[in-house]
């Protein structure tokens, strides 16, 4: 899931900018940065295996090649990002630590991202739902705030644009659970335990006899990844304010992440209509560790596969209706009329 970086980075940075800054990485320490970095990847990332690839060691090494030539610290952190934004996987980022890794974890899940992350607008008597984060209690509080006024005045339709929305974490629940009219099963994390014993993606019996996992706590979630082989993911319906008319989502090659997961979800539910471009195929859910130098650096460690559709990293969510993305309002309007 971009849980981080693309999924509220930007935001978790300029919340946690009262935290004291890490003492600065010398020029003569970027070696052992990028030591340090290949060393928490490989402990760490949720497949082993993908890290043996000629990708993965061109790109450590074009890393410790950075090293020897970066000046400065936010030199080293534009290239190392630079070299990853067509690395073999996403979710992987380097930032300057503003206190430690465990501070960040810990905050995560009470963080406010600040208004307009969901909001509501209508057209008509339709209405537009745009969501442009997963990250923030307050996404989750505006967007529950957003289904009481769709149902409260009984829209025709509901069109949530995601367009936008590089993912996050867990503002996904409400945004499913109140389209959805009975639980499904949507997918599941898979950690490095999984892809140790396994080779592909969890079959229906597998999920059918692993429990559901309902806590929604980032910091959780990242503990119960790493010490279980599996996270199923299964949603439920909303106690109130289910809002059972026709669903459209629409979708970019910016899609990503969490987004990806929601859309994938209200797709393989049967409740919703896709229409737009295939979604970025950046499926993944990243934590961040310390690394040496006052830098966190954010990594994979799990995968996700929807029980529908696959794994979704490197494949993204295909619309039912495919249509440039700036034209995707448009046509869901249009599917709306003729209705």
């Amino acid at each position: 899931m971009r849980t981080i970086l693309k999924t509220g980075l930007v935001f978790i940075l300029v919340a946690m900018a009262n935290l004291a800054h890490a003492k600065e990485a010398k020029p003569q320490d970027f070696k052992l940065v990028a030591a340090e970095i290949d060393k928490t990847i490989r402990a760490h990332h949720y497949n082993p295996s993908e890290l043996e690839t000629t990708g993965y060691l061109k790109i450590a090494e074009a890393a410790a090649t950075l090293a020897e030539t970066a000046e400065t610290k936010e030199a080293f952190i534009a290239g190392f990002n630079k070299l990853w934004q067509r690395g073999p996987f996403s979710h992987v980022q380097l930032s300057p630590a503003r206190g430690t890794a465990a501070q960040l974890a810990q905050y995560l899940d009470t963080l406010r991202v600040g208004d307009g992350a969901a909001r509501l607008s209508w057209k008509g008597d339709v209405a537009v739902l745009t969501v442009s984060t997963m990250m923030g209690q307050d996404t989750i509080e505006q967007i529950g705030a957003a289904y009481s006024e769709i149902t409260a005045k009984s829209a025709k339709a509901l069109i949530i644009d995601l367009r936008k929305n590089p993912g996050g974490a867990f503002a996904i629940r409400p945004l499913v659970a109140h389209v959805i009219e009975q639980p499904f099963t949507a997918g599941s994390f898979v950690s490095r335990i999984w892809n140790a014993t396994h080779t592909s993606a969890p079959s229906q019996s597998e999920l059918a006899s692993h429990p559901a996992w309902d806590s929604w706590s980032i910091q959780t979630f990242w503990d119960d990844i790493q010490s279980s082989s599996l996270v199923k993911v299964r949603f439920t319906p909303a106690n109130q304010q289910r809002y059972s008319g026709p669903v459209f989502v629409l979708t970019s090659g910016q899609t990503a992440s969490a987004a990806e997961l929601a859309t994938d979800a209200l797709k393989a539910s049967g409740r919703a209509t896709l229409i737009g471009e295939k979604t970025a195929g950046q499926m993944l859910s990243q934590k961040p560790y310390d690394i040496v130098g006052g830098f966190h650096l954010s990594l994979p460690i799990a995968d996700y596969y929807s029980a529908s559709n696959g794994r979704i990293e490197g494949a993204g969510v295909t619309p039912h209706i495919k249509v440039p993305a700036d034209t995707a309002m448009e046509e869901a309007l249009n599917q709306i009329s003729a209705s």
